[in-house]
Order: C-alpha cells, then structure tokens, then sequence
C-alpha cells in the first residue's frame, strides 16, 4: 500500500466471538484495520463515537441493543457508514436494515470475496450523501442571505429612498469596509444598528 493511501478504519458489532474474530482477521488480510469490536449493540455505538471510523459492521441480533437499532443511532449522527451482517436474507429484514440507514447488507455465512465489494460500496455511497448534505446545506445557506438581503434591500428602498442597485451597492460596500459577511451587514441593517 502506498504511503499516502489511507487505511480504512473499521469497528465491528457481532456477538458471536468466533464470527467476531474470523471477521476481524478476514478485514486485516484484507488491509483493514480494526480498531475495536465488541459483542454488544450499545456498546458498539459508544466504540463508534470513541474511534470515528470509516466504517462499521454490525450483526442484526446482538445483546444490549440490536444491530439495527445502532445503526440508527450511528446513522443519524452521520458518524459513519454501516454494513449491516446478518444471518436473515428476508425482503423484510433487509428493507429494516435499508430503513436504519445501513448502506450495505451482507448474509452470514458471508464469502470473503463480498466483503470487500460491501465495504467499499457502503463507504462510497456515504461519501456521496455526504456531499448532497453540505451541497443543501450550502443552498439552504444562499436561500436565507437572499431572502435577508432582499428584505434588507427592501428596508433602504422604502426608508431612504435608494434605488434597489444603490441598496445592494450599500450592503457589499460596508460589508467590504467593516470586514463583515454581506449577511452580517444585512440582518444589522434590520435591526437597525447600520444606517446609509
């Protein structure tokens, strides 16, 4: 591997100790790392949070907490993607696996020859809604300046008699000579705490 390859970093959820640690040599053979493993789903939340990593795997039946239950947790705190293990190949427990947020799903007795595709398309797909998340957030962000630019606008149109392109000159002008985001300048202007 080269050095600026970064390894993938993975924790695993299985309470059965024999699969734990067939799984955990199959990923090192395979270049992985594991930086924890445990048998327990409450747990594995905590070792998810404690380690951040790329990826977890979590078994379906599990002690403490089930594997799908943790997989909410782990996915609505956008943590990590996860692959979820499982000895149930149902349409319904794999639709429950889907609804958790796992982002893959393989079938115990499991090949190692699907592991790595699991793991692989798990992390891609999380990186994809990763970016579709900030690339909303980054929308949402230019959807509020337009809306509280506009109504600044509006505010010096209507009290000060500027014209609409005199009100924006206005705004990127202070927000140029006070240092501030054109935001910024906008809500102040608002307020009322900035005056043509």
């Amino acid at each position: 591997m080269s050095p600026d390859k970064k390894v993938t970093r993975i924790v695993i959820a299985e309470d059965e100790a024999i699969i734990r640690l067939d799984l955990r040599e199959t990923l090192e053979e395979e270049g992985y790392e594991v930086v924890a493993d445990t048998g327990r789903g409450d747990t594995a939340i905590d070792l998810v949070r404690e380690h951040r990593p790329d990826v977890a795997i979590f078994d379906i039946k599990m002690p403490g907490m089930d594997g799908l239950d943790a997989a909410r947790v782990v996915s609505a705190e956008k943590i990590c993607p996860v692959v979820m293990l499982t000895a149930f190949s149902q349409r319904e427990v794999i639709e429950q696996a889907r609804d958790a947020g796992a982002l893959a799903y393989l079938v115990k007795p499991f090949q190692k020859t699907d592991l790595v595709p699991a793991i692989e398309l798990a992390i891609g797909r999380f990186l994809e809604l990763k970016s579709l998340s900030g690339e909303r957030d980054a929308l949402d962000e230019q959807l509020e300046l337009r809306k509280v630019l506009d109504r600044a606008k509006g505010l010096l149109i209507d009290q000060h008699s500027l014209t609409e392109q005199a009100a924006f000159d206005f705004i990127q002008k202070m927000a140029m000579s006070k240092r501030m985001r054109m935001l910024d300048v906008a809500k102040a202007i608002l307020s009322g705490e900035i005056k043509p």
